[in-house]
């Protein structure tokens, strides 16, 4: 399996997508329902799973069952479920048709919904949100099933007297984004959710009583800490108000706002449920290519120039130290806990960006270049296709894609036998002391989640207790949604501004050593060599290279030595002898007649020198 998933990556190297875009996108989807909180409904998918928390908020006279749990945990955190409401919604916003010819619509408008409808019944009343249920602190001191919760379930809320801008904001960004998706499907909940998020409400608590929410929601600060502050927030709640009324007030506010609130300030490298300053320039950039910035032009361009930086430094395309950090893979990369999110949140805005740009027959521009729409797209699909699995480790970062994705993944519900399974009751340090330290696969497949991934130098251990690289998020999947919704809906059926056709990708490649053959005359082993990536990384260019290992004969090869020379990176897929010496990998002893073994190499140079030193067959039985 791991040979065929080589030779699918090769193909997906070349530019022809190999993977499957539309499975992709339906497990991406089937992820959120295994972290739903409260009465799950009937047709739940994620059957591993059971009820939970259904006493949230009572205690305290609030119905808050229901829900997100925001990671591998069993905490509601009110800022990044907001975020994934919303990038849920412009992801059905901007894809909507491909989610229907996908026959993923239904599914995302229950993901949306299950999200919108507790964000409505935490704001029961004017200038009061209720923005976390649970703390991280004594949760984390557990590891439990959410069905066997012991932890406390206090809510905490902002208000009046205890603001929380950056909260409110979002909150109202989410339920007006939300409310665009459902217009066309249910007027009358669209209705409400714009009700909540609109200038007398939401929307104006978070403006007229301005604070940082974990200054009022303080256990929150350790978590999810807004660093960013709530400016961005109040931008990005007043776009998505716009674009859900059309109503000029909110418009004119993101425009007399732009300078004050560091719309215009900020050279952004990062876009997350934290810091929203490129998403607010790319959706204020929207409003310009449509055509519809009016008066408000002149303060739309200069938002358009800072959303150009933004996505210029996704591409590499800025100069100096402009350019968002690559790992030598080819990954984007920004910080070591959960770098994916980054990753998926740039993937998003580098695509719906191509779409704004091909729609209004324009380009972008970078210093001393314009950049056509179908290189953003692409640049989203490489990504996509690194996490989808193709990356010097050939390993899929979204659980139950592929042949070899995590299977320790840093999540209390997946790791513990399923409650339908057994309903014994798993203690809060027992479930550490049973479940966390059992260095074994997870009992039930996360389907869909995508883990936070490898380090700068594409480096991934796949633990449980390495929470950095294995634990999941919501906020994580959905942008990640949007861009699988548009790649599984195909390329541009035009060539971009260079007229090259935008399905290939032409990879920069220097010469290949000559392959060999050895052994005995009617028996040989095959090798073939072959660039298959190129990429610049700190001003130095880096190739990828494949190798391919075939049993010409009609014997099974038992033994395999190859020697490789002038090898300066990083190599998967053998096992390391001696010093240049190779041989088999640790899950293959030996080659069915005409098999193949593919493996990889990343240096910045020329390719290694690769021979066969011996090998061996076993005859086939007469």
């Amino acid at each position: 399996m791991w040979v065929l998933g080589w030779a699918v990556l090769l193909l997906a190297s070349a530019g022809q997508s190999a993977f499957d875009y539309k499975d992709a996108l339906s497990k991406s989807i089937l992820f959120y329902e295994a972290q739903r909180s409260g009465r799950l409904p009937t047709d739940q998918r994620a059957a591993w799973r059971s009820d939970s928390a259904l006493l949230d908020g009572k205690s305290q006279g609030v119905d808050l069952v229901g829900g997100y749990y925001d990671a591998g945990d069993n905490v509601k955190f009110g800022l990044p479920m907001a975020f994934t409401i919303t990038m849920m919604s412009w992801s059905a916003i901007e894809f909507h048709k491909q989610l229907q010819s996908s026959g993923q619509l239904g599914y995302t408008l229950d993901a949306i919904k299950w999200g919108a409808d507790y964000l409505v019944k935490a704001h029961p009343q004017p200038n009061v949100l209720w923005g976390e249920v649970g703390d991280g602190f004594t949760d984390h001191f557990c590891w439990q099933r959410p069905e066997d919760m012991t932890t406390p379930r206090k809510a905490y809320k902002i208000d009046a007297s205890n603001p929380g801008s950056d909260l409110a904001g979002e909150t109202a960004a989410a339920l007006a984004a939300a409310s665009i998706v459902f217009r066309r499907h249910n007027a009358a909940y669209a209705n409400n959710l714009l009700a909540h998020s609109k200038q007398a409400s939401l929307f104006q608590f978070a403006d007229t009583r301005r604070g940082k929410y974990d200054a009022s929601i303080s256990v929150a600060q350790k978590f999810y800490n807004s660093k960013s502050g709530y400016a961005d927030e109040l931008l990005w709640a007043a776009l998505w108000l716009h674009q859900a009324t059309h109503d000029d007030f909110y418009l004119s506010y993101a425009a007399n706002n732009a300078g004050t609130l560091g719309g215009l300030g900020w050279d952004m490298k990062e876009f997350s449920w934290d810091v929203k300053y490129a998403g607010v320039q790319v959706l204020a950039s929207k409003v310009l290519l449509q055509g519809r910035g009016g008066q408000h032009a002149s303060v739309l361009r200069s938002y358009q120039s800072k959303a150009n930086f933004f996505l210029c430094a996704c591409l590499q395309k800025n100069g100096g130290g402009g350019n968002v950090q690559r790992t030598p893979g080819g990954l984007l990369y920004v910080r070591s806990w959960n770098n994916m999110q980054y990753v998926t949140g740039a993937a998003f805005l580098l695509t719906v960006y191509s779409d704004y740009l091909a729609s209004s027959g324009q380009q972008l521009q970078c210093p001393g270049q314009r950049v056509g729409p179908g290189e953003l797209l692409r640049m989203a699909q490489s990504q996509v296709d690194y996490i989808l699995g193709d990356n010097p480790r050939a390993t899929s970062y979204m659980v139950g894609f592929g042949a070899n994705f995590p299977q320790e993944v840093h999540h209390r519900a997946s790791s513990i036998v399923s409650y339908k399974v057994n309903p014994s009751f798993v203690s809060c340090r027992g479930g550490y002391a049973t479940w966390y330290k059992r260095r074994d696969r997870d009992p039930n497949i996360l389907t869909g989640a995508v883990v936070g991934g490898p380090d700068q130098n594409d480096n991934f251990a796949d633990e449980r207790d390495n929470f950095e690289q294995t634990e999941p998020a919501i906020y994580t999947n959905g942008p990640l949604m949007g861009v699988l919704a548009r790649l599984h809906g195909g390329y541009y059926n035009s060539r971009d501004d260079s007229g090259s056709d935008l399905s290939t990708n032409p990879v920069e490649a220097l010469p290949l050593p000559p392959t060999s053959a050895a052994s005995r005359p009617d028996d040989s082993v095959e090798l073939t060599h072959e660039t298959v990536a190129s990429w610049l990384f700190k001003g130095q260019t880096y190739y990828k290279y494949a190798v391919n290992a075939t049993n010409a004969s009609k014997h099974t090869l038992s033994s395999l030595n190859l020697r490789i020379d002038n090898l300066q990176g990083p190599l998967w897929g053998l096992t390391k002898t001696d010093a240049t010496a190779y041989t088999f990998p640790e899950w293959l002893h030996s080659l069915s007649p005409h098999g193949s073994l593919v493996f990889v190499y990343i240096q910045p140079a020329a390719a290694a020198k690769v021979q066969v030193l011996s090998s061996s067959w076993v005859e086939r039985a007469s």
